[in-house]
This record gives C-alpha cells, sequence and structure tokens, in this order.
C-alpha cells in the first residue's frame, strides 16, 4: 500500500479552502447594500450640459434607491445603456466597487454648431447628432441657421468639424447661412464683411485660403472697408469693397 502524500493532500486543502473563502468573500460582498453613489466627467470643466443631480436621477429611475439595494441587485449593463441613450451623454461606464459603491463616469457629448431654426433649435456634436438646448450650459458656439440638406449633411458637419478644431476659425467664425442653393455664408467676429463659402465642398483649401487672406488683410486698414471676401475660387480669394 503506497503511503499517503500529504504534501499534496495539503495542497488541494489549502486550494479547496481558498476557494470557500472566495465564494464567501464574494457572497457577502454581492450581499452588501450599496454605501455610495459617485458621479465623475471624463472633462474636468465646470459647463455641464447634463449635471450630477441628472445622472444621479437616471440612476434612481431605472434602479430604485440604490442605497437601499444590495449590490447583487443592480444592473449595471442596464444602467449603462439608460446612459448612453441619452441625448447630452456620448459615453457612460457604471461600475461597483469593492468599498461598496456605485460609480458614474460621464463623457458628455460635445456641441460644435447651434442650429436654429423657425421650427427647431439645437446643438450638433461632431458627428452630426443632435444635442437638446440645456437650462444649464450654453456653448460658445458658431450659430448655423439654414436648411441642411440630408444628402449633404456629412459636407456641412465635415466644415463644422473643420471651423471647431482649429483655434482662429473657431473664436473668429460667428456664423453660417445654408441658402437655398446649399451655399454657405459666414460671418466674423472682428468685421462686418460676409465670407461667401459656397458649397461645402474643397472645404481643406477655402478655408486655408480665408486664414492666409486674413493673416496678410489684417496688416492692411482697408480690410474694414470689404464688404465680401469670396472663396468660390480655390486659387485666389476676391474681396468686394
Amino acid at each position: 500500500m503506497k503511503r499517503l502524500n500529504w504534501h499534496n493532500i495539503r495542497l488541494v486543502l489549502i486550494i479547496v479552502l481558498m476557494i470557500f473563502l472566495y465564494s464567501f468573500s464574494m457572497k457577502r460582498n454581492n450581499e452588501r447594500l450599496l454605501k455610495s453613489v459617485n458621479i465623475s466627467f471624463a472633462d474636468d470643466k465646470d459647463n455641464y450640459f447634463i449635471t450630477h443631480e441628472m445622472v444621479n436621477n437616471l440612476l434612481i429611475q431605472n434602479s430604485g434607491k440604490p442605497l437601499s439595494i444590495k449590490k447583487e441587485k443592480v444592473d449595471l449593463n442596464t444602467l449603462e445603456t439608460v446612459l448612453d441613450d441619452h441625448e447630452m451623454i456620448e459615453k457612460a461606464e457604471v461600475f461597483s466597487g469593492i468599498d461598496g459603491s456605485l460609480n458614474a463616469h460621464i463623457k458628455q457629448k460635445t456641441p460644435i454648431v447651434r442650429y436654429v431654426s423657425d421650427n427647431a433649435k439645437y446643438y450638433l456634436d461632431s458627428k452630426g447628432d443632435r444635442i437638446p438646448l440645456s437650462e444649464n450650459f450654453s456653448a460658445r458656439v458658431p450659430i448655423v441657421i439654414g436648411q441642411i440638406n440630408d444628402a449633404e449633411k456629412s459636407n456641412y458637419v465635415y466644415l463644422f468639424n473643420e471651423i471647431a478644431k482649429d483655434d482662429f476659425l473657431k473664436k473668429s467664425i460667428t456664423g453660417l447661412t445654408i441658402l437655398p442653393s446649399g451655399s454657405v455664408v459666414m460671418t466674423n467676429r472682428d468685421y462686418d464683411f460676409k465670407i461667401i463659402f459656397g458649397n461645402p465642398i474643397h472645404v481643406d483649401k477655402k478655408l486655408k485660403n480665408y486664414k492666409a487672406f486674413y493673416k496678410h488683410a489684417i496688416k492692411d486698414t482697408l480690410i474694414k472697408n470689404y464688404k465680401s471676401v469670396n472663396l468660390l475660387f480655390t486659387e485666389q480669394v476676391v474681396c468686394r469693397k
């Protein structure tokens, strides 16, 4: 009869004990009541379209009172989906902590323009998705007036994005009017002349031409006399006094 290998037996007992302790710990952890709800935002700005209170209310509406339920009863995936579906939220992460906390990390949508018409007012983000206006915060972005043709929407959104990404253009361009023809006329912050951009094609070239014109013209006091700056011709900028 072979002698018992006590070393192997001890190893098995230790593994069994570890599994038992782990399972016991997990069970105790899941049965804990949530102790706190922590809400954080991806950026450190104070200007939020959606507030801590609004996120907290969404969590309460979809889980009851979080601080009165057990951790195992909280459906984190459902809560995350609810937050992701909110019109002002780009991405949400919801998770529970080992300290008994429920955590929601929010990245809100970023507006690049504000669309205004007789029937609707809303922001557009970098993807062209709508963001409703908020009572909490008003974004300082260019105002767009006119009808955006759905078939050409991606071209307009590209133009809006190029303005939003450029520090000079973002500060300078205050408005864009889309004419029935689809042509765009822009206004700037410092002078009264209109910027005739035309249809949203050759966007990079036209904006590059405008920046080059502005950099040169700002040195000349005659810039105050211009009535329009025409960017339709990609090889030159035509100004009218």
